[in-house]
């Protein structure tokens, strides 16, 4: 049996508002993009619930995660998930075109999807255009092709990015206002930075400009039931009211994990007549101050100058800017006890972005990568300020 929370009824009824809109939902064909912190279960809710229930419904559904390989290239990632579903759709026997059979009665054998053109040059110089690509799939299936791309506000960090981004949307212009057509592109992005997903559809120059952009309807009281009713049928003691653990789950930022692992603590920790409802709390407090700190290390092993870069980033509301400037250089001798030179600065900023700490935000400008790190490192910052 799977211990994965299963949540089909918010499934079907995203796969209805997205693949037969009714009025009020007929915006959401322009694009969607739902934002929530890092291990609330938006990967999770897409893999299990929301592409089986599309998929359920005749759709074709292509998903690329963004934060797979943060070092090779969006634009790379989203044509190489892209070539790999229309090489399934060229082979008779692919889970693809069985599902499209059985779901939507297409004869496999009559399909023959045949391209007109070489799947390795898709979005190349001279190839077909990721737009021509994904209307010759829809003509050919007569059903709705669907793009999701997770963590999508990192193809804002560079130029292929939002030209990749401006390619998914050429294909949604292409495909969508034709009169009768038989199927819709359809593109979803989700990410963990509420700010840069909520700027992919708010800003004017973005390409999905007036685009829908949501919060992640993140689990809450019935998956807190849930994990409460499992664990007295396993027989746990030292459960904590209902009441309480829904606070204390808020309290987490909703993240699974931090819930089980502050239940493990209570289970194992809690003192002989002790009260669950009152240690619980503590607990949650002690492991939301604590969750961002596998980050932090990571800052604090990179070296001194890493973590003076980092922090320069992390106090800055907004974008940072001016990191190499002459000026900095000179607070992260302050800060470091030694001399930095500015051209120091470049390869560890390299470093932070590769180890997905930092992300670019446009020429010259940096933000960090998970904004609640961001908050866990501010609050510590004050604390110690106040001692």
């Amino acid at each position: 049996m799977s211990n994965i929370y299963r949540r089909p009824a918010l499934a079907a009824q995203m796969a209805q508002q997205l693949l037969k809109p009714g009025v009020l939902d007929e915006g959401l064909r322009s694009g969607l993009f739902l934002s929530g912190l890092r291990r609330t279960g938006k990967t999770t809710f897409l893999l299990n619930d929301l592409i089986p229930a599309l998929e359920d419904a005749g759709a074709l559904v292509i998903y690329v995660d963004l934060w797979s390989d943060t070092q090779t290239s969006p634009a790379a990632l989203v044509l190489a998930a892209v070539r790999k579903s229309l090489a399934e759709l060229q082979t008779p026997a692919s889970s693809m075109l069985q599902r499209l059979k059985r779901v939507g009665g297409v004869d496999v054998a009559a399909l023959g999807f045949k391209f007109g053109f070489k799947l390795d040059n898709l979005g190349l110089k001279g190839g077909p255009t990721l737009a021509q690509a994904l209307t010759e799939v829809v003509d050919q299936a007569k059903t709705d092709v669907v793009l999701i791309v997770d963590e999508v506000q990192h193809a804002i960090t560079s130029d292929d990015g939002n030209q990749m981004l401006l390619a998914i949307k050429s294909a949604r212009d292409a495909v969508n206002p034709r009169p009768g057509t038989q199927g819709h592109f359809i593109f979803i992005g989700t990410g963990s930075h509420r700010a840069l997903v909520s700027e992919l559809t708010a800003r004017r120059n973005q390409a999905f400009a007036g685009a829908n952009s949501l919060p992640y309807p993140v689990l809450g009281t019935d998956y807190v039931q849930h994990l409460l009713t499992r664990l007295v049928q396993e027989g746990a003691q030292h459960l904590p009211s209902p009441a309480v653990t829904n606070q204390a789950f808020a309290t987490l930022g909703n993240r699974p994990e931090e819930l089980l692992k502050a239940l493990r603590q209570l289970n194992r920790h809690l003192p002989p007549g002790g009260n669950p409802d009152e240690h619980l709390p503590v607990i949650a407090e002690t492991l939301r101050s604590t969750a961002a700190d596998i980050d932090l290390m990571k800052v604090e092993q990179l070296g001194s100058l890493a973590t003076a870069i980092f922090e320069r980033i992390a106090a800055t509301d907004g974008d940072a800017r001016g990191l190499f400037s002459a000026e900095a250089a000179a607070d992260y001798t302050k800060t470091v006890g030694r001399t930095v030179r500015v051209e120091e600065t470049q390869p560890v900023v390299n470093e932070l972005l590769a180890a997905n700490l930092i992300m670019r935000r446009g020429h010259g400008m940096y933000g960090i990568t998970d904004p609640f790190v961001q908050e866990i490192w501010r609050e510590k910052k004050a604390l110690e300020g106040e001692g």
